[in-house]
């Protein structure tokens, strides 16, 4: 036990040293990061709690909490999430979703194999111009999409970890971008009955991308009256590089095989306020699970000052069906996931997920 602990806190010392200089920023960065949908969870079991699960995540909702809770997956795990943001004043519909797949595969007694693809769309949008303002022109529609591929590692039976490798894309009809980036994790757990939890992951990690296409240029007549045509530089995006810091503990009852799960974790954002999430989740007959969390930042009770759209109160469930006989080891099943997430002027985001699992 005490060599586990050792080399999950080298390994740990390692990441939050070598992450020091990229999380080193200042005011003036806020908000001039890009590719700001990777900061968007679309798994709805862990949004259902504010992702404070950095410690406890299980499954394919580590490919956005951390990637080291990839390992836990039994032999196969399958899920689809869909996400409605923000779905607007009065009711209307903001046109802006999530899709989310995750397909985790065991390769070896210690090592999965998972890969996650999120897309986000924004609907048809009026294209208008300075010379013709009116929405008379067509629609475009924008795409938003990050393709995954990670491998996670059972070292002991207390140390487990990650890797992600990312691309990133996004794409109008006529200007696109792409990028790429690394995500990174461990997590610690010990206790009689595996209830304590440690976990840090390192999100988002890449290099700068610009952006390219027909959609940067522009014509025009010089002082001869000669047609001319010119293209706009695109500044450099950095990726919106996070560092998570977390912990779990289960209190576990016999009756009605019972669990009370309270998790904790720390966001440190480069070009955002920094978070801290505080999340409950209650079990009942491994069928039925219940969450909520908080997720408070600087200035978010202030409607002057808060620079996120979220007021942080997150909640959902969870209702598992077993798919294997009782006196089975079989750890099939089918879960059917919902979260809601609050937002301050508008109706909140609503998550729907099924995951399938053996």
């Amino acid at each position: 036990m005490k060599k586990s602990f050792r080399i999950f806190a080298v390994v740990a010392v390692i990441m939050l040293l070598g992450t020091q200089s990229v999380l080193a920023g200042n005011d003036n960065r806020r908000g001039t990061a890009g590719a700001t949908e990777l900061l968007i969870n679309p798994w709805a079991r862990s949004a259902g709690w504010g992702s404070a699960n950095v410690a406890s995540v299980r499954g394919i909702d580590a490919f956005y909490s951390n990637i080291a809770g990839l390992s836990f997956i039994g032999n196969f795990e399958l899920t689809y999430s869909n996400t409605m943001l923000y779905s607007g004043k009065s009711g209307l519909n903001s046109g802006a979703s999530v899709n989310a797949f995750g397909l985790g595969l065991r390769l070896f007694d210690r090592g999965v194999l998972g890969l996650g693809l999120m897309a986000m769309g924004f609907g048809d949008i009026d294209i208008t111009t300075v010379e013709s303002p009116e929405p008379i022109n067509g629609t475009f529609s924008p795409s938003l999409m990050n393709l995954n591929v990670a491998y996670a590692h059972s070292f002991t039976a207390s140390i487990h970890g990650g890797v992600n490798l990312k691309v990133v894309s996004e794409s109008t009809n006529n200007v696109s971008g792409s990028a790429f980036a690394v995500d990174a994790g461990i997590q610690y757990v010990t206790g009689e009955n595996d209830e304590l939890k440690f976990g840090i992951s390192l999100k988002n990690w890449g290099p700068a991308y610009s952006y390219s296409g027909t959609g940067m240029s522009f014509t025009f007549k010089n002082d001869a009256e000669n047609n001319m045509t010119a293209e706009y530089r695109s500044g450099e995006m950095e990726l919106p590089t996070c560092l998570n810091i977390g912990i779990s503990y289960d209190f576990l009852f016999e009756t009605w095989n019972q669990t009370l799960s309270v998790a904790a974790a720390f966001t440190s954002n480069a070009f955002l306020k920094d978070n801290f999430a505080l999340g409950i989740e209650y079990g009942l007959l491994n069928m039925v699970t219940l969450r909520c969390g908080y997720v408070y930042q600087t200035d978010i009770f202030d409607a002057d000052l808060r620079t996120t759209a979220n007021d942080g109160l997150c909640a959902g469930a969870s209702f598992n069906i077993p798919l294997a006989k009782k006196d089975s080891d079989s750890k099939t099943g089918l879960s059917f996931d919902y979260s809601y997430r609050s937002c301050a002027n508008l109706k909140g985001s609503h998550s729907i997920g099924a995951t399938f699992r053996f």
